[in-house]
């Protein structure tokens, strides 16, 4: 079980380890917000945070049981963060799938200060034992617990410290009613617009000192996927393209050339999107056709394609999921460059029919 503790966090001012992972985490610290007015995006979530935190601060009370929903990378870890800067408050740092036993989560309860942060990322990922102790703990600060076994067992409460509980998650339907409802703010984060990635690109690179021009920032926008964690991911290959292969600044065409090495086009569909709507595109003729089929023409398995490519080309519109298979929309067909022979499954207009 990893648990970091953190306190009103300072910003970080150079890279320090050499190693690829190191290195990695250590830029996302570097590129992360450290305060609600460096946070571009989710205007109506962060004016909504920033009243729950100063009536708290005014009351004297520990901030209300927070629960943040919506795709990763979008933000969810960083707001808490910024949530126990704005608080002046300690943030102990766990995830779900870390907390294997009831005594994993009361050993870290017991240990909180009065007001302290406790953040649980992926908390959808819960053991049901160690979600039924946080039951109590949210509701009446205490903790129950079974000392002993068979007829000698004995239930003991353990008082905790009143503290707030973040929890960050991609699947709010997989959180239990009873936990999901003792969460006082329930906030969704949305996907970002064109021009928040590029405020977001902008700051990062005056961050890493590195060159961007505007039409750059524009184009590696649009590649981003609306999701500032792949924005900064991009940013961070082109700087390693323009500083090896380019003068290094970080122009449109060395994003064009970038791209093109890393098999990214301008919609952000990486290889095995590509590889996917070409097959459902020119292939099988644009559907419908079974996903079964769809993944052995591309060698991937079923799982793979369903919750990793399909959800962001269905999103672009790009894919239509029906009940006779998968279909490419029109889009689809222009996106590939393809002369849009005929609507998805239906006859194109100078193909015979069985009757001619």
């Amino acid at each position: 079980m990893v648990i970091h503790t953190q306190h009103q966090p300072e910003k970080p001012t150079e890279v320090l380890n050499s190693s690829t992972s190191a290195e990695g985490e250590k830029l996302d610290s570097l590129l992360r917000p450290q305060e609600f007015r460096d946070f571009v995006g989710q205007k109506a979530v962060v004016e909504n945070l920033l009243v729950f935190c100063q009536a708290a601060v005014e009351r004297g009370d520990p901030l209300d049981h927070t629960l943040l929903y919506g795709p990763p990378g979008l933000g969810k870890t960083t707001l808490a963060m910024i949530l126990s800067a704005q608080m002046k408050t300690a943030l102990r740092q766990t995830s779900g799938p870390a907390l294997e036993k009831p005594g994993d989560i009361a050993s870290i309860l017991t240990n909180l200060q009065e007001g302290d942060i406790l953040f649980i990322d992926e908390i959808h990922r819960l053991r049901r034992p160690v979600e039924e102790i946080l039951y109590t703990a949210m509701e009446d600060w205490a903790i129950d617990l079974i000392v002993g076994k068979g007829p000698s067992a004995r239930t003991m409460r353990l008082s905790v410290p009143r503290f707030t509980l973040i929890g960050a998650t991609t699947k709010a339907s997989m959180l239990a009613s009873p936990l999901r409802d003792r969460f006082g703010h329930i906030e969704k984060l949305r996907y970002y617009d064109a021009e928040e990635i590029q405020q977001i690109l902008t700051r990062s690179a005056g961050i890493l000192e590195v060159p961007l021009t505007q039409s750059g920032a524009e184009l590696l926008a649009a590649s981003s996927r609306r999701t500032p964690r792949i924005a900064n991911r991009l940013l961070r290959r082109m700087r390693d393209f323009a500083t090896v292969l380019h003068s290094g600044e970080i122009t449109r065409s060395v994003v064009e050339d970038s791209l093109q090495k890393l098999h990214i086009d301008t919609l952000g569909l990486d290889y095995a999107d590509q590889q996917y709507l070409r097959a459902l595109c020119e292939q099988f003729a644009g559907g419908p056709v079974g996903l079964s089929t769809l993944a052995a023409a591309i060698g991937e398995d079923e799982s793979t394609v369903e919750d990793m490519i399909e959800p962001y080309l269905i999103r672009e519109g790009l894919l239509q999921k029906t009940a006779r298979g998968r279909m490419a929309t029109p889009s689809a067909f222009t996106h590939l460059g393809l002369p849009p022979l005929h609507t998805a499954g239906t006859p194109q207009a100078d193909q015979p029919s069985l009757l001619d």
